[in-house]
C-alpha cells in the first residue's frame, strides 16, 4: 500500500518537474530574441536559482565534508553539464536533432544499470524507452535537420551523459545511512554550476539593460523580468526538487522515460504561447512518448530498496566518484 502511494507521489512529482523544465524553453526564447546570448540566459538561470538556495545550502553545508563528491558530480554534470553542452551544440546542429541525442539519456541510464552495474531491468522500463525515443523522433522532426556536424553531436550527446548523472547521482544521494538531503545536493549543485558556467558564459558582458524592459512572446510584451523569475524559481528550482524527489520514489530509468515528456510539452508551451503550430507527425509523436512513459511507470523497480532498478548493495559514499566519471 505504501509503495504503490509512494510511486503515485514519484510519478505527480515527475510530471511536475516535466513541466517545469518543459517550460523553460518558452520563457527563454524571447529574452534571447531580445537580445541576450543563450549562455547567459543559462548564467542568469542558474545563478538566480542558487541564490534562491543559499538559505538551504548553509543549513546543509555539512554535507561539503560528508559528500563533496556527490555534491561536485551533481553541480558539474546535472546542472553546468546539461545546459552548457545543450546549448553549445545547437549552435552547430538543429534544435530538434540536439533535442533528440540529449533525450536518449533514458537509453543510456538502461545501458548504465545493464552492463555497467550488471543489474536486471524491467521489460516494461526498456519498451517504454524504445516508444519514447521513437516519439521524440516524431516531436523533434529529426528529418528535417539532416545536416550533422560531428562536434555538435557530441555536444549533444554529452548533455546526454551529462543527463544520466543527473539521474543516477539523485538516485545515489538517497541511499544507505549517510543520505544525502535532496534539497542541499541541489543547492550546493547550483551554487557549483553557478561557479563554473560564470567561467564559461563570462556574464560580465551581458546586455543587462535587457532585463528592465519588455519581451516580445508572439506579438504580447511581457516583461523581461517575469519571464526571468519564470525561468529561475519554476523552471529551475521547482523543477529540479520534484525531479530529483521522484527519482528516489521510482527509479532512475523510469524517472528518465516520464521526463521525456519535457519535449512534448516544450512543443505545445510553444504552439500556445510563441504560435509556433505542431505538425500531424509531432502529435503522433507526443502521444508515443506519452504511451512510453506510461508503460515504463506502471512497471515497478524489482527491488525498491536498491539503488537503480534492481537489488543489490547500495555504493559506499567512497564509491560514488567511480560512478560519475564513468557516466
Amino acid at each position: 500500500m505504501h509503495a504503490s502511494q509512494g510511486r503515485s507521489v514519484g510519478l505527480g512529482l515527475a510530471l511536475v518537474s516535466a513541466f517545469a523544465f518543459g517550460g523553460s524553453g518558452v520563457a527563454a526564447k524571447p529574452l534571447i530574441e531580445a537580445g541576450l546570448d543563450p549562455l547567459h540566459v543559462v548564467w542568469l538561470r542558474v545563478t538566480g536559482a542558487a541564490l534562491v538556495m543559499l538559505p538551504v545550502a548553509w543549513r546543509h553545508r555539512r554535507l561539503v565534508r560528508r559528500r563533496p563528491a556527490l555534491l561536485a558530480g551533481f553541480g558539474l554534470l546535472a546542472v553546468a553539464g546539461v545546459q552548457a553542452c545543450y546549448f553549445a551544440s545547437i549552435s552547430r546542429i538543429p534544435v530538434g536533432v540536439a533535442l533528440l541525442v540529449e533525450y536518449l539519456a533514458p537509453a543510456l541510464v538502461l545501458g548504465w544499470v545493464r552492463f555497467v552495474q550488471r543489474r536486471p531491468v524491467s521489460r516494461a522500463a526498456a519498451v517504454g524507452v524504445v516508444l519514447a525515443v521513437g516519439g521524440l523522433a516524431c516531436v523533434v522532426e529529426i528529418w528535417s535537420g539532416l545536416g550533422f556536424d560531428a562536434v555538435g553531436l557530441l555536444l549533444a550527446l554529452g548533455a546526454a551523459c551529462c543527463q544520466v548523472g543527473y539521474f543516477v547521482l539523485s538516485d545515489q544521494a538517497g541511499e544507505g545511512e549517510g543520505a544525502a538531503d535532496p534539497l542541499g545536493v541541489i543547492a550546493y549543485g547550483l551554487l557549483i554550476g553557478s561557479l563554473v558556467l560564470t567561467v564559461v558564459a563570462r556574464p560580465w558582458g551581458m546586455r543587462w539593460s535587457v532585463l528592465g524592459a519588455d519581451a516580445d512572446m508572439n506579438g504580447s510584451p511581457v516583461p523581461a523580468a517575469l519571464l526571468l523569475c519564470w525561468i529561475v524559481l519554476i523552471a529551475t528550482v521547482a523543477a529540479y526538487v520534484t525531479g530529483v524527489i521522484s527519482v528516489r520514489k521510482l527509479s532512475p530509468q523510469v524517472a528518465g522515460v516520464v521526463a521525456c515528456l519535457e519535449a512534448v510539452l516544450a512543443t505545445v508551451f510553444a504552439w500556445v504561447l510563441l504560435g509556433e503550430h505542431l505538425s500531424a507527425p509531432q502529435i503522433v509523436g507526443g502521444a508515443v512518448v506519452l504511451v512510453g512513459a506510461f508503460i515504463a511507470q506502471s512497471s515497478a523497480p524489482k527491488d525498491a530498496s536498491g539503488p537503480l532498478a534492481s537489488g543489490g548493495p547500495a555504493p559506499a559514499e567512497g564509491e560514488l566518484s567511480a560512478g560519475q566519471s564513468a557516466a
